[in-house]
């Protein structure tokens, strides 16, 4: 196998594993849909920045990206703060109109000669053949640092999650951990916009931990399972890319969603599959207690 090819494998792997552990914390703190509008408000900081160099850098773009959606994190703030507008109708806004100017500067870019061949629009929807050696390089490092991240602060993410006034009273800087946290999500997603796109991201943040969700009660078990489904399908869905030339991003999404579907059905306590044999076992023990109760009452 191609060395750089073996390069694409490794940091698609790296970003499913760290998307699939900081999406953990993103789900169980109700924050999924703030990946999707980081996601999405990233695209006319990409734009911005490709029309600002002239050529395709990651690092720059990255750069944009976060630029990008920290305003738009600024601007669904001051919406929820200062008007009757909920926080999910305010995310809905700002990634809606985000959204649509990244899709007007991509256009413009796009019409332009040098546009197409720029690689930009494989933001959309993602292209992991289009990645460079810096480029893997860049995403490679963010990802180890934000996966090793969640390991140093584990532990502190795991109280703020679930007893966030037990955190306050031992003295843990919530604030700053949220700050911290966040911080991590937009990370992941601003460096999966290239190999997955601005349209999937977020879900490779949410499906492999509703995946993991079904399979254990522990958050340690949970975050590794997740991790672990999210760098399979990064693999895979990298792999079949390659071959076939197709977008990366629906095809990650369509493998990591076939493994929720698995999980649904069949994750041995939770899954549909295997409560409804439980039920079935449950019940064929009530009728068997009754007849032999009924038995026992006609001797």
């Amino acid at each position: 196998m191609d060395i750089n090819v073996q390069w694409v494998f490794t940091s698609m792997a790296l970003l499913g594993l760290a998307s699939g552990m900081i999406g953990t914390f993103a789900l169980l703190k109700k924050q999924s849909l703030i990946g999707d509008a980081m996601a999405h408000a990233a695209l006319p900081g990409i734009c911005i920045a490709f029309l600002l160099y002239g050529q395709k850098s990651l690092l720059l773009f990255l750069i944009g990206a976060a630029c990008s959606g920290y305003i738009a994190t600024i601007c669904i703030q001051f919406i929820v703060k200062h008007t009757r507008v909920k926080e999910d109708a305010a995310i809905g806004i700002v990634l809606s109109v985000f959204f649509g100017l990244g899709i007007v500067l991509l256009t413009w870019i796009n019409q332009h000669e040098g546009g197409n061949q720029s690689g930009i629009h494989d933001f959309l929807f993602g292209k992991a053949a289009s990645l460079t050696g810096s480029d893997v390089n860049v995403l490679t490092v963010t990802a180890v640092t934000v996966i090793i991240m969640i390991l140093i602060f584990f532990k502190e993410f795991k109280i703020i999650t679930f007893d966030r006034a037990f955190a306050q009273g031992i003295g843990i800087p919530v604030s700053l951990l949220n700050g911290v946290l966040m911080f991590l999500i937009v990370s992941v997603v601003v460096i999966g916009l290239q190999a997955v796109g601005v349209v999937l991201m977020s879900a490779l943040l949410i499906t492999p931990a509703l995946a993991a969700r079904y399979w254990t009660e522990k958050l340690e078990w949970m975050t590794l399972l997740a991790g672990g489904f999210g760098a399979l399908s990064g693999v895979a869905g990298a792999y079949i890319s390659l071959i076939a030339y197709a977008p990366t991003g629906p095809l990650v999404i369509i493998f990591a969603t076939v493994l929720f579907i698995v999980s649904f059905l069949f994750a041995p306590k939770r899954g549909l599959c295997s409560k409804m044999i439980r039920r079935h076992i449950e019940r064929k023990k009530l009728q068997s207690q009754q007849l032999m109760y009924k038995r026992g009452e006609q001797l």
